[in-house]
């Protein structure tokens, strides 16, 4: 199949989902913004200033999020001035930051990040396996409750980097065991995983995807790979209003990803 062929089978795709949410009553009360960004430790790309968070507070604000999943997140660390990163994006963007620590490093902490829009219900942070000699990782939860009333359940990762797939495989393993419940809960974060890989077929054993395509989302200059993801469970408690990677080159190495949802009734 061409590439022609191709873009024109996307562009219908996306119009006809286009004109089935328009059939749609939104409930504003139940949508919910939510942005996946890898933030690069707060180093800049393509920019004579190579520490900017006022460049990604802007960016973060701009998409006007409920939710934001950050990784790459540091704590206290040496080459990030010893500025602990989420409480400086929550202050810049005013939403409630949240750090959860994967491993130590460079005199402080590494981890996910999320900011929010709502007060946190509950959190917890789970330490993901990982073998020996690799990075360990986490999938940092909160719970929230929207304006409707309803309780959500929303986690950030940052899955193995390495070219070895074998830590992702049990990493996805592990997420989907943890929330294993039919709570209506959105995972969003960086997968290093491609569309096609065994990571992300077993992690679409119990979540859908946010997006129809696969647009690149790294590096953030000229993607090439898709490796960030939102996705959601339970299949008939969400429906996807809006899904786009934005194009943003010199704040991160990543591209940052919004999807709006719409949590259904029951």
């Amino acid at each position: 199949m061409n590439s022609l062929i191709k873009l024109c089978l996307v562009v219908i795709v996306f119009n006809i989902q286009n004109t089935v949410i328009a059939q749609f009553k939104v409930d504003s009360s139940r949508v919910v913004r939510v942005l996946t960004y890898n933030i690069y430790h707060g180093e800049t790309v393509d920019t004579d200033k190579k520490f900017d968070l006022d460049l990604l507070a802007k960016i973060i604000s701009d998409t006007k999020p409920d939710l934001v999943a950050m990784q790459e997140v540091d704590f206290k660390t040496k080459r990030a001035r010893n500025f602990d990163l989420v409480t400086e994006l929550g202050q810049r963007t005013k939403l409630v930051p949240l750090f959860g620590r994967a491993m130590s490093f460079d005199g402080g902490e590494y981890g996910e990040g999320v900011l929010s829009r709502y007060s946190f219900l509950t959190t917890q942070n789970h330490a993901l396996k990982a073998r020996e000699g690799k990075e360990p990782r986490a999938a940092l939860e909160v719970k929230v409750v929207l304006k409707s009333g309803d309780t959500i359940r929303f986690v950030a990762t940052h899955l193995d980097h390495t070219k070895d797939e074998t830590d992702r495989i049990h990493q996805a393993r592990e997420i989907n065991a943890i929330f294993s419940d039919d709570m209506p809960t959105i995972l969003a974060g960086d997968l290093n995983a491609l569309p096609e890989s065994e990571t992300i077929k077993i992690l679409s054993e119990k979540w859908m995807p946010s997006f129809l395509d696969n647009a690149p989302t790294f590096p953030a200059v000229e993607p090439t790979k898709k490796i960030d993801y939102i996705l959601y469970k339970p299949q008939n408690r969400w429906r996807v209003i809006e899904a786009r990677v934005i194009d943003e080159k010199k704040a991160s190495d990543h591209r940052p990803v919004l999807s709006v949802l719409e949590l259904l009734k029951p």
